[in-house]
């Protein structure tokens, strides 16, 4: 009987395929719990050491059913939409869901590592430190329903953890700002801007930038921290090699950096004349719309993780060659 399996719910999607691409690295089997409904993750699941796939509605009888073979869980499976709006699929897909997974992970004895998002922090009027305690946490406001899923998440695992409740081994409840890189071609979307700027620059068109309604932020200027996937991956392997102490870490670069500097970098790499066009912000979204985000990366530097970020210039060079090598 094969053991030792690694279970990565959402292992079809973005990071999660390329999470699993790194296990096979180190000759480790995945198994994949996904939303397998829609054929569009098909080229996220052609990975050699892929076990098992299982569809998420199925994911704890067959969890129940292998417990004893799951080393490792990483729970990345999620509605991944900022601009989600069905209360009902957050809820169930995205809160229960995880939380049900958190629990079997608790009751099993299996260690986790389960996606947050800088989402939580809403406009980031408290600051992005992921040291906050359970009353600090309390105090953030997400600005779409979708940051709301998250920080509910959030909250139940650490008033678990305040309450002495049983707990995973080892738990890290990371907190993904912007990350861009191989294998989102299915967000629709919600693929990242260096691929939106990227396929606008190779059709030959104008790459857009929305217009700043803030006087203190010139047009373009609007910051992000900026993460390749690789970079993300690196760290989730690193946290649960390692096992620090258990808690909620950033999974940023720690620099914030403009979306112009994006479409720079993209029409650079690609060696092709492009203009930069700013339109107007839509609406429905300039009243809760982030114009900075930048993850304060102290906590997982002081235990002990060195490894250097790829900044907007180099990670985005490297996406397009990518981009470029697969065909696209």
């Amino acid at each position: 009987m094969i053991k030792d399996l690694i279970v990565v719910t959402g292992g079809a999607g973005f990071i999660g395929s390329n999470l699993v691409e790194q296990l096979g690295e180190r000759g480790r089997l995945a198994v994949v719990i996904d939303d397998f409904a829609t054929p569009d993750k098909w080229a996220n699941v052609r990975h050699a050491n892929i076990h098992d796939l299982v569809n998420w509605t199925e994911a704890f009888d067959w969890l129940d059913r292998n417990a004893d073979r799951v080393a490792e869980v990483f729970h990345l499976g999620a509605i991944s939409s900022t601009t989600a709006s069905d209360l009902k699929a957050l809820l169930a897909q995205n809160v229960h869901f995880s939380n049900a997974v958190w629990d079997w992970c608790a009751a099993r004895g299996k260690p986790l590592v389960y996606a947050s998002s800088a989402a939580t922090y809403g406009d980031g009027s408290r600051g992005f430190a992921d040291a906050m305690t359970l009353g600090e946490l309390e105090k953030l406001a997400p600005l779409n329903p979708y940051g709301w899923s998250k920080h509910l998440v959030d909250l139940h695992v650490l008033r678990c953890a305040a309450a002495g409740a049983k707990q995973p081994p080892a738990w890290y409840g990371v907190k993904f700002f912007n990350v861009y890189g191989p294998r989102e071609h299915h967000k629709g979307d919600m693929r990242s801007v260096a691929l939106k700027f990227y396929e606008k620059v190779k059709a030959g068109g104008q790459v857009e930038l929305f217009r700043s309604y803030r006087p203190d932020v010139a047009d373009g200027m609007q910051s992000r921290d900026f993460i390749h996937v690789g970079d993300t991956v690196d760290v989730l392997l690193w946290l649960m090699a390692q096992r620090p102490p258990s808690g909620i870490y950033n999974v940023g670069t720690g620099r914030a950096e403009a979306f112009l500097e994006i479409a720079k970098a993209v029409i650079a790499e690609t060696r092709m004349k492009a203009a930069v066009r700013f339109i107007d912000m839509p609406e429905a979204i300039r009243e809760r719309y982030q114009y900075f985000t930048q993850a304060d990366m102290s906590k997982l530097r002081s235990v002990g993780y060195n490894a250097p970020f790829r900044a907007v210039a180099e990670g985005v060079a490297d996406y397009v060659r990518a981009l470029s090598a697969s065909g696209h």
